[in-house]
């Protein structure tokens, strides 16, 4: 009795196991590839790092003079203290 006979159904399923990781293999490549593009490009990534992003400050020529301290609020009269509702 022979083993080393293959069965249809098993040379079927081989075909899409291998249709299938080629697809995954090319999935794969194309991520990293475009990771890699992004990664080269990294002058126009801005990260979230606590600080104001240079693409929205105004150019440094075009920056309006500082207008100090804004003015203190006025405070309230003195006078008697409002009574709370018990």
């Amino acid at each position: 009795m022979a083993l080393a006979r293959e069965h249809d159904l098993h040379r079927r399923r081989r075909g899409r196991n291998v249709a299938l990781g080629v697809v995954l293999v090319l999935f794969v490549a194309l991520v990293f590839g475009l990771s890699i593009v992004k990664i080269e490009q990294g002058d126009m990534m801005e990260a979230f790092d606590h600080q104001p992003r240079a693409s929205a400050l105004p150019p440094a020529g075009d920056a309006p003079a500082d207008p100090g301290p804004a003015p203190a609020a006025p405070l309230d009269p003195p006078g008697p203290a409002p009574e709370v509702a018990r």
